[in-house]
């Protein structure tokens, strides 16, 4: 029964394959042949936020050869674009894998693939962004949860200006759920607290866009009047920074991130950025490829699942959500370092060896 609906979405899909296969990033040894080989599909969203290519993607690789020695995992990156992750989702598709992890580039947008998907009788697991559609499992953190984290540094280091300091909130994409959570949970603990000054969605969450319009929030509200920056991740933190210097804001407010990436690390130990808030993505990886494994091999994913989450059609899926953790520059060798996601030596450059000891970074 599975072959016969997989040959029929295989059918519909062939003509968007070629371009599909070019733009996925898959392995020589990949190509199906109608062993029993497991396949396992692995989408990523963009290049522009490190943790995809950096952190999970090897994490995910690695537990799955530590689950599945004879398993296969084919990976493509969309580079920001649905219309590309909608080709990649074909060509799994037409190829037959076993299952697919999907970050899906918009979530709405990768519904009907998701579908098509379920047609053939592939497991779906959306990882770290809920996507639409007959998923199978979930993947990520509680994302409110993020927010409240973020929203309550920002309380504390904003200090003595709360409650009449004024902010900007530098949100994220508005198209994914993840975004719309984050914002929720800081919104949670900021409203009430603090005036927002100006408020903006980021698509794509795109760093330039966040310079662009922490730069006009700067022209609307002034360049004295900025008591703290909500910055939903990383990137939208480095953008919002380097148009606060660019305007000449001293001191620079705080300002939050998220994804704990390297160069963020750095901005907190010279003092550029409070905090991020990280994501043991060792964790996440490794629990997606073990919800991967058991789809690929029809196993029920309840045994893998820590509990459920509704689907925006109303479907309870099993799921797994982590705790994520809020860091500062005095906590990141407890965290970041403990877990062995950078060593001192990849944050602390030459450039940086006053301000590392200041911070106890040696």
């Amino acid at each position: 029964m599975k072959a016969r609906i997989r040959d029929a979405a295989i059918a519909m899909t062939a003509v968007s394959t070629a371009v599909a296969l070019a733009a996925c990033g898959a392995g020589a040894g990949n190509d199906s042949d109608g062993g029993n080989t497991p396949e396992i599909g692995l989408l990523l969203p963009d290049a522009t936020t490190d943790r995809w290519e950096a952190q999970d993607r090897p994490s995910f690789e690695k537990k799955i050869k530590e689950l599945c020695d004879d398993c296969t995992v084919e990976h493509g990156n969309a580079e920001g674009s649905v219309a590309v992750q909608r080709q990649q989702m074909d060509s799994m598709i037409t190829k037959g894998v076993d299952a697919i992890v999907l970050v899906a580039v918009d979530a709405r947008s990768l519904g009907a693939a998701v579908r098509k998907a379920d047609e053939a009788d592939i497991p779906v697991i959306a990882y770290d962004r809920l996507a639409a559609g007959p998923i199978s499992g979930y993947v990520s953190f509680d994302g409110e949860d993020v927010g409240r984290l973020q929203g309550r540094a920002l309380l504390q280091a904003m200090g003595a200006t709360v409650p009449d300091g004024q902010i900007v909130m530098m949100n994220g994409d508005p198209s994914d759920p993840n975004a719309a959570a984050f914002k929720k949970g800081a919104l949670s603990v900021l409203e009430g607290r603090v005036r927002i000054g100006k408020a903006y969605d980021t698509l794509q969450w795109r760093t330039e866009t966040a310079n662009m319009n922490m730069s006009s929030a700067i022209s609307a509200l002034g360049a004295d009047n900025l008591d703290g920056v909500y910055a939903a991740n990383d990137g939208l933190a480095a953008g919002s920074i380097s148009a606060l210097k660019a305007n000449k804001v001293n001191p620079l407010p705080p300002v939050t991130g998220q994804d704990a990436e390297l160069g963020a690390l750095r901005r907190m130990v010279t003092g550029d950025q409070y905090m991020t808030v990280y994501k043991p993505f060792g964790r996440q990886a490794s629990a997606g490829a073990t919800m991967a494994v058991a789809a690929a091999r029809g196993e029920k994913l309840d045994r893998v699942a820590t509990g459920e989450v509704e689907t925006s059609s109303g479907n309870a899926v099993p799921a797994v959500l982590l705790t994520p953790v809020s860091v500062t520059v005095d906590n990141i060798e407890d965290t970041l370092v403990k877990d062995r996601v950078y060593t001192i030596q990849q944050i602390c450059t030459p450039q940086l060896e006053a301000a590392c000891k200041r911070a106890g970074l040696t």
